[in-house]
């Protein structure tokens, strides 16, 4: 009993020299840590406007180095060059879109985040690569601070990315039809498409260098390419190709593309084609 009650009187005397030391303590400051939500720029507000707010499009200008792969040397984008490349997203594809497949198309249909990056991504290989779509939720475009648009190679050469990469986006929704792409140029494919060029390239019957990488590129170029050329520009390609037998086979992968679009969409390729065209030269003469 005894022992009981010294154990008693010592946690007695270590609760007051406790409370003792709390109320000598100075009370809690507030935080230093900012926490505020900071004020959108009239870019910001913008961006919001005629992407985020229409289409359901965020678009990450701004530095973020989870966005993006950290091994390259990779730099945000001049803010000076934001609005103007986005604009050109806007009326070539965006607009396209909207005119010929419906205003909801790309609203259901669509990346939800653009990341804008300055730089040339280069690889070990000596490419280069102009965009990534990532799970069909994310496109990143690079080389944004060379955009040109009063430079009709340049704009075709930007927009080339985004219709590229869009249409993996639709594949992905809706597959294409792989069994007859596959047959058209069964042994073309390579993993070293780089060591030839475009030229060599279409008289293998591709539409690019790229475009021999794999099937699915395949596809993807062949759209990309006859969406950011008009149907005189695309004439011209085919018309310097000697082979016409690598000419047939472009035309064929060429139906297997307008097929898809039709059959899966309900969409006019050509009027697609027509429509970015009208867009691209508005954008370049504006």
């Amino acid at each position: 009993m005894k022992i009981k009650k010294q154990y008693k009187i010592i946690a007695l005397l270590c609760t007051v020299l406790l409370l003792g030391a709390c109320s000598g303590e100075e009370p809690l400051k507030e935080s230093q840590l900012d926490l505020s939500t900071p004020a959108k720029s009239d870019l910001d507000k913008w961006i919001d406007a005629n992407y985020l707010d229409i289409y359901n499009i965020n678009v990450q200008y701004k530095w973020n180095q989870n966005a993006v792969d950290n091994n390259r040397f990779l730099y945000p984008p001049l803010q000076s060059k934001v609005q103007p490349v986005l604009e050109i997203v806007q009326k070539i594809w965006l607009e396209s879109y909207k005119t010929i497949a419906g205003p909801n198309f790309v609203k259901t249909i669509a990346p939800r985040e653009f990341v804008l990056v300055g730089g040339i991504n280069l690889n070990t290989t000596g490419t280069i690569t102009l965009g990534l779509a990532e799970g069909g939720k994310r496109i990143t475009l690079f080389e944004t601070d060379n955009v040109n648009k009063k430079d009709r190679a340049n704009v075709k050469r930007f927009i080339h990315t985004i219709q590229h990469e869009y249409i993996h986006i639709l594949n992905q929704t809706k597959p294409f039809d792989e069994k007859t792409l596959s047959k058209i140029t069964p042994t073309g494919y390579t993993s070293n498409w780089y060591a030839t060029s475009t030229t060599v390239a279409r008289e293998e019957g591709f539409i690019t260098d790229y475009a021999r990488s794999n099937i699915n590129e395949d596809f993807a170029e062949m759209a990309a390419i006859m969406l950011i050329n008009s149907k005189a520009e695309y004439a011209a390609i085919l018309a310097a190709i000697t082979s016409q037998t690598a000419v047939a086979n472009i035309k064929a992968k060429e139906a297997v593309v307008v097929k898809y679009f039709k059959d899966n969409f309900g969409i006019d390729f050509y009027k697609l084609r027509d429509e970015a065209e009208k867009n691209t030269n508005a954008v370049i003469n504006g």
